[in-house]
Formats: structure tokens, C-alpha cells, sequence
């Protein structure tokens, strides 16, 4: 069921007007049933076998953004930090949850 949710988000990210309808339950299976666009192009398995390798591969890299977003302190309590203690005192509660998740790590 996952594999059938990629490749609607990746026909989506293709081509964001189309309207279509999918069968099928696992890689091998899956298939477009119904084109209903007649001004778009059907894309390909391959371009849409392609766009869900780069929806993935952004999805892996951006991991520290997803990991940071978590441990960030809400932005109220960012707000409060900068007004009794400062900028610099705030930067330094950002800093530590960007030390802890980098940007160029793998994860």
C-alpha cells in the first residue's frame, strides 16, 4: 500500500492537474487505470519510477530539518528566551540543536 502512496505523490509532483486512477498493490503491480486529462501526457513508468527515487533521496536528506523541527523549542518560548534573555542567549539554545543534527550528516 505505501508503494501505491509514492507513486500518486510522484505522478502529482509530475504533473500537479492530473487526475487519474491507479490499481494495483506493490511495485510490480501497480499501473494507471485511467488517464482523465486529455491536455497532459501520460508520464512514463520510468519518469515516475524516476521522480520517486528523487522524492526519496530529498526526503533522506533533509532528515536533520525533520530532527531539528522536533527538538526546537516552541517559537512562544523562543519569543520569551529573546525578550528576557536576549539574541545572543537565544542563539545560543538554536545553535545546540543545530550542532546536534547538522546539516551535511547522514542519519
Amino acid at each position: 500500500m505505501r508503494y501505491i502512496v509514492k507513486y500518486t505523490e510522484a505522478i502529482q509532483k509530475l504533473l500537479p492537474t492530473a487526475k487519474f486512477g491507479l490499481s494495483g498493490n506493490d511495485e510490480n503491480s501497480i499501473q494507471i487505470t485511467n488517464w482523465e486529462d486529455e491536455t497532459l501526457t501520460q508520464p512514463t513508468d520510468a519518469e515516475i519510477k524516476a521522480k520517486i527515487t528523487e522524492l526519496e533521496t530529498a526526503y533522506t536528506n533533509n532528515a536533520y530539518q525533520r530532527k531539528r523541527a522536533n527538538e526546537y523549542p516552541e517559537l512562544k518560548d523562543q519569543l520569551d528566551k529573546i525578550y528576557h534573555s536576549g539574541i545572543d542567549e537565544w542563539k545560543k539554545v538554536i545553535k545546540a540543536t543545530k550542532d546536534k543534527y547538522p546539516k551535511w550528516a547522514v542519519y
